[in-house]
């Protein structure tokens, strides 16, 4: 009889953990909620990407992010304002079940669909060992950002094609042409010129990316070196927490 209610027990649980991911846990905010006027060019939900499709756990093209971070990415987005310029979101909150997702992608050798544009330079095999994948993402505490800055009023951006790609790293003129400033490479480009602080872009380029360092820095997010588009809030509110809720 224990063993039964052991079982009825610990399967109330399971089920109760499954509800939990298809809510969004309190916290959490949709960042249009927060800043209507917030560019969002979501490219997980889309075939845009390192994966070349839908990434598993985006459902909707919707952006989830905390509330604390989404108060300071407001704060971020009024400054850029004055200037006729906008933020504009790749990825925020991303499912843990998405990052398994890159993890058997990464451990696929045989499938480099993209890697003319995302990692041109970069032998897919090295990808765990260099760092561009892990098995655990900041993006799944829901403090986390992959960002960029467009000018007002936003330019129509060209459509991806999947069969005509461009090495993400050489200039803007030649790589996909994002409607955002010049950042010196594309998103998600797995490169050194990727790397903030790296001082082989030009001029503009090192403006542009220390225009969205310093205002990021100054309303409480850190910087990943390696990424110029990837930033944490620092005061985040789960800073031990992975979730896993679908994007729906």
């Amino acid at each position: 009889m224990k063993t039964i209610f052991r079982i009825i027990f610990f399967g109330l649980l399971f089920f109760d953990s499954l509800a939990l991911y298809s809510q969004i846990p309190e916290g959490f905010v949709e960042i249009r909620e927060y800043i209507p006027d917030i560019v969002i060019d979501l490219r997980y939900y889309t075939d845009h990407n390192f994966l070349g499709r839908k990434v598993n756990g985006y459902e909707a093209s919707k952006c989830y992010i905390t509330k604390a971070a989404a108060d300071s990415l407001a704060k971020v987005q009024e400054e850029l304002k004055r200037f006729g310029l906008s933020l504009k979101i790749y990825d925020a909150y991303r499912p843990q079940r998405a990052v398994d997702d890159f993890v058997r992608w990464a451990k696929d050798l045989s499938d480099t669909l993209t890697k003319k544009e995302f990692y041109p330079t970069v032998d897919k095999s090295r990808l765990f060992a260099d760092g561009y994948i892990a098995e655990k993402s900041g993006h799944s505490r829901g403090s986390t950002v992959d960002l960029t800055i467009v000018p007002f009023p936003v330019a129509e951006q060209e459509e991806f094609d999947l069969d005509n790609q461009c090495e993400c790293y050489k200039s803007v003129d030649e790589r996909f042409r994002d409607n955002s400033l010049d950042m010196g490479t594309g998103f998600d480009c797995f490169h050194p010129l990727s790397h903030t602080m790296n001082n082989n872009i030009s001029p503009q380029q090192r403006a542009n990316r220390l225009l969205l360092f310093s205002l990021m820095e100054k309303h409480g997010f850190k910087n990943l070196s390696e990424e110029w588009w990837h930033f944490t809030l620092i005061n985040e509110p789960f800073p031990d927490t992975y979730f896993d809720f679908v994007i729906k």
